[in-house]
C-alpha cells in the first residue's frame, strides 16, 4: 500500500482537472497548518509536498496520485492574511466551488493546529463539508507541541465547537515528528480503497 506516489497537478481553474476519475480524498485546513508536512509524513517520503516556511503559498488545487487508486487533493490554505482581500477571495471560490461540485469526493481530512480554537473559517469550512455530505475527519495536528495536561484541553475545546467530532473516530490528534495518528489515517485510508 501506498508504494507508487506521483504529484500529477496543480489546478487553477476548475476546467483543468484530471480527466482520470478516480475517487478523492481532500486535504484542507489554515495556511500553516502542516499540510504539505502531513502527506510527506503519511506517504513516507520527504519531498513528495514542498514544505514552505511562508504560509498562503499553496495557492492552487494540488493533485497527488495514489498507487493509481486515489486522488489525494491538497486545497489551498485559507485564513493567510498577508494577501490581498481579492486573492483570499479566489481561493475561497475555488475551494466553495471545488467541494461543491466534484463527484468523486470519499472523504475530507480537516487539519487544525491542535494547540489553538478552531477560527471562523474552520467553522464554515465545516459547515460547507456537513452542507455538501462529504464524509469528514479532522486532525489535531502538530500533537507534539502539546503538554500532556493539554490533550485534554484540545479535545474540550473542538468538541465545544463541532460536538459530532469523537476521538479516535472521526477526531485524532496528529503528528509528523512523533508519528502519532499516521497508522490510524493509514487504517482509514486502507479501508476506503485497498480493502474493497
Amino acid at each position: 500500500m501506498f508504494t507508487k506516489i506521483n504529484f500529477e497537478r496543480s489546478v487553477f481553474n476548475l476546467s483543468d482537472l484530471p480527466k482520470k476519475n478516480l475517487p478523492e480524498v481532500i486535504l484542507c485546513g489554515r495556511s500553516n497548518v502542516g499540510k504539505s508536512t502531513f502527506i510527506n509524513n503519511l506517504f513516507n517520503r520527504k519531498d513528495i509536498a514542498r514544505v514552505s516556511s511562508y504560509p498562503g503559498k499553496t495557492r492552487s488545487i494540488n493533485y497527488y496520485n495514489i498507487d493509481d487508486t486515489f486522488y489525494l487533493v491538497d486545497l489551498p490554505g485559507y485564513g493567510y492574511a498577508k494577501v490581498s482581500k481579492k486573492e483570499r477571495e479566489f481561493w475561497g471560490k475555488l475551494i466553495s466551488e471545488f467541494i461543491l461540485n466534484s463527484q468523486n469526493l470519499e472523504l475530507a481530512i480537516h487539519l487544525i493546529d491542535s494547540r489553538h480554537n478552531p477560527s471562523q473559517l474552520d467553522i464554515q469550512l465545516n459547515e460547507l463539508l456537513i452542507y455538501a455530505q462529504i464524509p469528514y475527519i479532522v486532525l489535531l495536528n502538530k500533537a507534539d507541541k502539546l503538554k500532556q495536561s493539554e490533550f485534554k484541553v484540545a479535545v474540550t475545546n473542538i468538541s465545544n465547537t463541532f460536538p459530532e467530532l469523537i476521538l479516535d473516530e472521526n477526531l485524532f490528534f496528529y503528528s509528523a515528528v512523533k508519528g502519532r495518528g499516521k497508522k490510524e489515517i493509514t487504517k482509514r485510508l486502507s479501508k476506503l480503497f485497498y480493502l474493497k
